[in-house]
């Protein structure tokens, strides 16, 4: 597997696509750090790091709408990839879905949003687009 972030994204895409309620993923430290984020900014239920013989798993909960039924995620898509690395500056921060989204950036402060790394005024590697 080259990305192992892309192969993160798609499970959880993946997972939604066919209603599945809780996915497991196999995991890094920077997958861990985008699915505190997506748990905070409240597009996951829970998650949960399972220590294993092989490998640590992450065993997320998705979240869906009461009545409707709809996913929390409605894209969830990479920006930079191994063969092309996005990067950006505080003045072109990205704005997904004009604010209502998020863009999960990779800075020298950790992995966080569009929106505190703005505030904090720091660019980064942007890894992907949710909304």
């Amino acid at each position: 597997m080259t990305d192992p972030i892309a192969d993160f994204l798609t499970r959880i895409r993946n997972a939604y696509m066919a209603g599945k309620k809780v996915v497991e993923i196999p995991s890094s430290n920077m997958k861990v750090a985008i699915t505190q984020i997506l748990c905070e900014k409240g597009y996951i239920l829970s998650y949960k790091v399972v220590e294993g013989t092989p490998y640590n798993t992450i065993k997320i909960a998705l979240k869906y709408h009461p009545q409707t039924k709809a996913a929390a995620i409605k894209k969830i898509e990479r920006v930079s990839t191994p063969g092309l690395r996005k990067y950006t500056d505080v003045e072109n921060m990205p704005r997904v879905l004009n604010g209502l989204g998020i863009a999960i950036i990779s800075t020298s402060k950790g992995v966080i949003t569009d929106k505190e790394a703005k505030e904090l005024g720091v660019g980064g590697e942007v890894i992907c687009y949710v909304y």
